[in-house]
């Protein structure tokens, strides 16, 4: 391939990787520290690029050299920052949250798909309560924050929600513009069903009511979500939908759920992020990984039950499955 062809095809990646409204050119002048004019040479092939532009660039914007060189490797690149516990700012890794679904949501068209093993975490954003316990729960079992560590969930949720939650409702308000298509089975909703009941056998909540009013909130926030299935439209607690329709598909699968991932489609490229240890994320653009993620939950989708607008009868179940199950842990009872 001619280096010409090879660098057009390298800004070509880039393109599709930006929202429609943010100027290539600009982006590449800034980073390089060139006149629009140089950089729009650049671009057009007209100036060939250096190898330090190209690795500036290509970490910048996390374009594999291999797959863009068409070399053969098994190898995938995923990128992304560790958690670190001695430095770990829960506002930044919210606002970074925040940025890129406000960078999805910049996509002229989109489509954001989550295999739900758990409630997707910004979920939970739409009830101050709720937000306050995953932050705090998050801070004090996986962070060992100093604060979060010596003080009983009610001497720090006001603190928290506060200081993060803020955040958290630009998150998922963000989120609600986003077409989306979630799966989930009856299990998603056991794994903050189980931080409820470890903390309060844990002894972290003082007051005996707030175990009650948590797991309250926890069924709120399904009777929400089964509100979102019949209009197939998100929008957040306290409104009502606005006629977006089919921005919300909600499928069900009885027995295949392995983790939870994110595949955000749009007209140009695929990307995906992939959870890991609970907190940390990573985000790949392997286009082999990503069409092979792809084909996956669309396999997945076709093996699963909708019950976003239609399936009303499967829909009411399976939600009243969700609902019994809280209640029965909210009422001490041993069975999921």
């Amino acid at each position: 391939m001619e280096s010409t062809e090879l660098q057009l095809q390298f800004f070509q990646q880039i393109k599709n990787r930006i929202p429609a409204h943010v100027s290539l050119v600009d982006e590449i002048a800034e980073l390089l520290n060139i006149s629009t004019d140089s950089a729009y040479r650049r671009i057009r092939g007209d100036k060939q690029i250096s190898l330090q532009e190209v690795q500036l660039i290509s970490r910048h914007y996390k374009i594999s050299l291999d797959q863009l060189m068409g070399l053969e490797s098994n190898s995938i690149t995923f990128y992304g920052n560790l958690v670190n516990k001695e430095t770990f700012d829960f506002e930044k890794y919210l606002t970074d949250m925040l940025y890129q679904f406000e960078m999805i949501n910049h996509f002229t068209e989109k489509t954001f798909y989550f295999e739900a093993k758990d409630i997707p975490p910004f979920h939970h954003f739409q009830s101050p309560q709720l937000a306050a316990f995953k932050y705090y729960f998050w801070m004090r079992t996986f962070i060992k924050d100093s604060v979060c560590t010596k003080k009983p969930f009610e001497e720090a949720r006001d603190y928290l929600i506060e200081h993060l939650h803020h955040i958290g409702k630009k998150i998922i308000s963000t989120y609600t513009k986003i077409p989306s298509v979630e799966l989930w089975n009856v299990e998603t909703v056991n794994s903050t069903i189980q931080q409820m009941e470890f903390y309060k056998g844990a002894g972290v909540f003082t007051d005996k009511a707030t175990s009650a009013m948590l797991f309250d909130e926890l069924i709120n926030l399904v009777a929400h979500f089964e509100a979102e299935a019949t209009a197939g439209e998100k929008f957040l607690i306290g409104t009502q939908p606005i006629g977006n329709k089919d921005n919300f598909k909600l499928f069900i699968n009885e027995v295949m759920m392995g983790h939870n991932t994110t595949l955000v489609n749009t007209v140009d490229s695929r990307f995906c992020f992939i959870n890991h240890n609970v907190l940390n994320y990573m985000i790949t653009y392997d286009k082999k990984f990503c069409d092979y993620t792809f084909d996956a939950q669309q396999n997945l989708m076709a093996k699963s039950t909708m019950i976003s607008t239609v399936s009303e009868k499967e829909r009411s179940k399976f939600f009243k499955m969700l609902r019994d199950k809280i209640t029965r842990r909210k009422n001490g009872e041993a069975n999921y």
